[in-house]
């Protein structure tokens, strides 16, 4: 007999048991997953991040391309990606970002000059496109409880910040008994046998198929998603919000490690090791702070309200950071940033979305959210830098404090229209 009342309304136990698999089930090995992943591809670019600069030995203008690369790639894949999901299967989309992503990663530890190197992390890119959003919905359709479904999303960003500090740990170890390369190849292995995994333990019984016309119905689906993206007045204040927070968070994190060199933290060894620990405090904040928020995201009201604080949050950061003038009060607003205001804006965006989308187009309306991180790491950010120049770290940091801020405001002015007939009825409705 199922239990009406579960004693622990969070993560997979949010789901009463069903016989096999079952929501609850599910549930688990969802969590499961999004932790594993996490693993591998933080360890990952933790020991690639030092290879492409020692052992491959390239140039920062080397560098600064291929990040470039990596970002035009995603940002042209992640659309049709998501209506890929909608049209074929969010399951097939999944596992097709799993071969993606191993093969990436492997070439990356085989092939140690530039032009590989930068059509790998190209590659890695469009396979992360494969996953943005589908694995949202696969989880929405499969275990089929909208009024529970924020609570594993919020765990799902909880166990992906938890196997995050976990990978840069292990992988780090495993960097430092091998060797870089060696230890990036076998990332890329364990991630296709994870995506083996997927293809095993994960069901896709509740999506419905394009069983013919799949260009036509493609394009259809491609145009809805849009069309919602623009008319429905809280998505498309979501992605304005993504824009304009995900700009400061790509300027925040391209400066921040300068700005603590600035105001004391060592070089070498010890600066690695208390720049390891800084990251290790970020994940378990952000951990801790998915937990203390996700039961008041069932609601739109809800949402808003810690959408609204996290932004405030952010913007309060950023100032402390700009303006600091010692070292611990600036570990602290990267950790408040960090861990904080950025999990919470991601996390509660996505629920928010994941609510207000129908099931034909929840993956292709989640790729265009995800395009809209894209557009403001490109445009923000590419602003800010312009004026990194002239006003220096901190100054910086100021300036992209304004984003949260305009953030925060865009969220204010959707609830002054909170009451409209529109606001709360479903985009089908």
């Amino acid at each position: 007999m199922s239990r009406s009342n579960p004693p622990t309304p969070t993560g997979p136990d949010a789901f009463p048991e069903h016989p096999h698999p079952g929501p609850r089930v599910l549930a688990r090995r969802f969590l499961v997953w999004n932790f594993l992943r996490a693993v591998l591809h933080n360890g990952w670019w933790l020991v690639t991040s030092l290879y492409m600069a020692v052992d491959a030995g390239l140039s920062p203008a080397q560098l600064l391309l291929i990040a470039a690369a990596q970002g035009v790639a995603s940002i042209l894949f992640e659309v049709p990606a998501g209506v890929v999901a909608d049209t074929l299967g969010r399951k097939k989309a999944i596992v097709a970002s799993h071969v993606l992503m191993a093969t990436a990663m492997a070439v990356t530890g085989l092939f140690p000059s530039f032009v590989p190197l930068m059509l790998a992390q190209m590659l890695w890119g469009i396979s992360w496109t494969f996953t943005s959003g589908s694995d949202v919905a696969w989880a929405t359709d499969e275990i089929d409880r909208p009024d529970r479904i924020h609570l594993l999303i919020a765990a799902q960003a909880r166990w992906q910040m938890i196997g995050a500090g976990a990978g840069i740990v292990a992988f780090g170890v495993l960097a430092a008994i091998v060797d870089r390369p060696t230890a990036i190849v076998c990332a890329g292995v364990l991630m296709l046998l994870l995506g083996t995994w997927f293809t095993a333990a994960f069901p896709e019984k509740n999506f419905v198929r394009v069983r013919k016309d799949h260009l036509k119905a493609a394009l259809g689906i491609a145009r809805r998603g849009a069309r919602l993206a623009v008319t429905d007045r809280t998505i498309l204040m979501l992605v304005v919000v993504t824009v304009l927070v995900n700009g400061a968070a790509d300027t925040f994190g391209r400066i921040y490690p300068v700005h603590l060199a600035d105001l004391g933290l060592p070089p070498g060894a010890s600066g690695m090791a208390g720049f390891t620990a800084i990251n290790l405090a970020v994940y378990a904040t952000a951990a801790l702070a998915l937990a203390a928020v996700q039961r008041r995201l069932d609601s739109d009201g809800g949402a808003r309200t810690f959408l609204a604080l996290s932004c405030l949050a952010g913007l309060v950061s950023l100032v402390l950071l700009g303006l600091a003038s010692s070292l611990p009060v600036a570990v602290a607003a990267v950790i408040a940033t960090n861990g904080i205001a950025m999990p919470l804006v991601r996390t509660v965006t996505t629920i928010w979305v994941n609510r207000r989308t129908d099931s034909d187009i929840r993956a292709t309306t989640h790729s265009f959210l995800a395009q809209a991180e894209y557009a403001g790491e490109i445009l923000c950010a590419a602003a800010l830098a312009a004026l990194a120049g002239t006003f220096g770290p901190g100054g910086t940091m100021l300036l992209a404090a304004t984003l949260f801020a305009a953030g925060a405001g865009t969220v204010a002015l959707n609830r002054s229209r909170a009451k409209s007939p529109s606001e709360g009825v479903s985009p089908s409705g």
